[in-house]
């Protein structure tokens, strides 16, 4: 009559599933209006010129252009330089 004991019961073994946060078009890259740039918690990097911010703080696209991350001020920026306006950008440096 050998018999086992009832397991003891484990607190563990839960977890959460990531939330794909991240910066979704680099730097250079095109998009388009609407695409989604940067998805984060809080204000990592903060809109610019062209660029829109949700209320979950996503940055996106408002003009087809060239995604560019600058720094001004300590603070990080994406900005997306129109079609239209490259080549003038290209022509000033």
């Amino acid at each position: 009559m050998a018999h086992k004991k009832a397991g003891g019961s484990s607190r563990n073994g839960r977890d959460s599933a990531g939330r794909r946060l991240g910066v979704k078009k680099f730097g250079s890259e095109a998009v388009v209006a609407g695409n989604i740039i940067v998805r984060q918690r809080g204000t990592k990097w903060h809109p610019g010129v062209n660029v829109g911010m949700g209320t979950d703080h996503t940055l996106f696209a408002l003009t087809a252009g060239k995604v560019q991350f600058i720094t001004k001020r300590g603070r990080a920026f994406v900005t997306v330089v129109a079609n239209d306006a490259a080549p003038a950008l290209e022509a000033a440096e």
